[in-house]
């Protein structure tokens, strides 16, 4: 009895410990090499698990461990209610916990073995679709988001988004563990790589690449960290400078980061003017972040605002999607307690209502977003739709300046250039600022988090429409298409009635013969 007690804990530990190490793939640490097999140790032990029960609790288990170490850098803004917004996500591996010992446990033949290649990166799919939704902390941390400096899973990403490159990943994981732990399925696992190399292949050499059609210089603003009471003053007067210093650059646009104007332009027309100027200065506009209180409406919002020569031009994008306790408390009601122990939102920010496309001297026409909305596939691909040549993304991570946060963040304007075909500049306030072409390529070098700068780049345009803006999230019906057969095949086979087992023929009568 103590023997058994001491191996559920060991396995327990072992499945926390297990789902923490996909973060080795994410930026800082930048092992993207390792998500291929990193999933192979938790897999491994829930394959093995005695029952579905203990399935199901190493699963979650595991999804906990994987929240928290992804996200441990949110611990500033959480405080302890980072454990149980963990424990809430980690019931979303439950799903494929079960599919990961149903389809490989055991011995699996070659049947079982092919199911479990397709259905088990479907499972994890599902998870990362579910969690994906704004309420539960978005799209951070998706699987396939820690190849985003890898041509060929770009070009992946430009087909079916993050969430393609996400179920290669899982497959390869899948086919890892039958190598290791099934000898009889190496031929359904082998065959798996093979199919994920070829798909690669195929749209690496044959899938039409992105036409430059021009390009735009767009500098970058990004001031540093500055704190203190009168910091919003300071950062202004430093972006001002900054700014001023690129005359002669003669760039296309000037991009500041999130938060980097703080009083309402209505409010401030001194504010108003000195932008104004140095948009005739620079004979650019200048697209600024304003996060204040608004005079037209009540509540504070996070705007886009475009300014011209003749000050702030009308085109204006409010922040739709927020983070959750960052920029408001869910249920604030019942959960407004974390603002005494963290660095909550005291007040909820306001929600935009719709996207904006604004349209820039020379005709190219801007998609802006602001900050955590880069991490949401479906919004560029919207912008882009509409018309959008060139994707801004303003960002602000100085709460979390040391720690994985930035370079996690600037890694995801990749995955949204190679999605959508068009280029995209991540603008900070304080670090990591980066700039992507239409294929998901850096495009110069990168202003750090140690930076206070201005820094110039040719951005190149494109044209065309990849397969993900046309289709959209392909993969995820894919995936649900095959959960659902999977599920109705199971209970036909559940309710099917059993046929009766044969009666024992009697042994022929002997007649006897005299």
């Amino acid at each position: 009895m103590l023997l058994a007690k001491r191996t559920r804990r060991w396995r327990a530990a072992a499945a926390v410990a297990a789902g923490a190490l996909p973060c080795l793939a994410f930026p800082a640490p930048g092992l993207w090499w390792s998500a291929y097999v990193v999933l192979v140790p938790w897999m491994l032990l829930l394959r093995s698990a005695p029952t579905g029960r203990r399935a199901a609790l190493e699963g979650w288990l595991g999804g906990a461990g994987f929240i928290v170490a992804v996200h441990h850098w949110l611990l500033p803004s959480l405080h302890v209610f980072l454990v149980p917004l963990a424990a809430l996500l980690g019931l979303l591996w439950i799903p494929w916990a079960l599919l990961v010992r149903e389809l490989l446990g055991g011995v699996p033949g070659p049947r079982r073995a092919a199911a479990g290649l397709v259905l088990v990166p479907a499972g994890w799919l599902l998870s990362e679709l579910a969690r994906s939704w704004q309420g539960l902390g978005g799209p951070w941390g998706l699987l396939g988001a820690s190849q985003w400096q890898v041509p060929p899973a770009l070009r992946l990403a430009s087909v079916g988004g993050v969430w393609l490159v996400t179920l290669l990943v899982v497959a390869v994981n899948c086919a890892v563990v039958l190598l290791v732990a099934v000898p009889g399925a190496r031929v359904p696992a082998v065959a798996s790589v093979a199919g994920c190399a070829v798909l690669t292949g195929v749209v690496w050499l044959w899938l039409p690449r992105a036409e430059v059609s021009g390009g735009l210089r767009v500098a970058v603003v990004q001031p540093g960290l500055v704190g203190g009471a009168d910091g919003a003053e300071r950062r202004f007067d430093i972006e001002e400078r900054l700014t001023r210093g690129l005359a002669g650059t003669h760039p296309g646009l000037v991009v500041w980061g999130e938060s980097g104007v703080g009083a309402d332009l209505a409010a401030r027309p001194d504010l108003a003017r000195r932008l104004a100027a140095l948009s005739a200065e620079l004979g650019a506009p200048l697209l600024v972040n304003v996060d204040a209180r608004r005079t037209d409406r009540p509540g504070i919002y996070k705007s886009s605002v475009l300014v011209g020569p003749e000050g702030p031009t009308g085109d204006r994008y409010d922040k739709m999607r927020l983070v959750p306790f960052g920029e408001y408390v869910p249920a604030r009601s019942v959960l407004g307690w974390a603002t005494s122990v963290g660095r909550a939102a005291g007040e909820d920010r306001m929600r935009g209502a719709a996207p904006v496309v604004m349209d820039l001297p020379g005709g190219v026409r801007l998609g802006p977003l602001v900050c955590f909305e880069s991490a949401f596939p479906d919004m560029s691909r919207h912008l882009v739709r509409e018309g959008a040549g060139v994707l801004v993304a303003q960002s602000a991570t100085s709460t979390f300046q040391d720690s994985w946060a930035p370079a996690q963040h600037a890694s995801l304007a990749a995955l949204r250039a190679a999605e959508t075909g068009r280029p995209v500049v991540h603008a900070t306030l304080t670090g990591v600022s980066a700039v992507y072409g239409p294929s998901g390529a850096r495009v110069g070098p990168a202003l750090s988090t140690s930076a206070s700068a201005a820094a110039v780049y040719e951005v190149p345009l494109a044209r065309g429409t990849t397969p993900f803006v046309r289709f959209g999230n392909w993969p995820a019906g894919a995936a649900l298409a095959a959960l659902g057969l999977y599920c109705a095949v199971g209970g036909v086979r559940a309710v099917r009635p059993r046929r009766p087992a044969p009666e024992p023929s009697a042994p022929p009568a002997r007649t006897a013969r005299g």
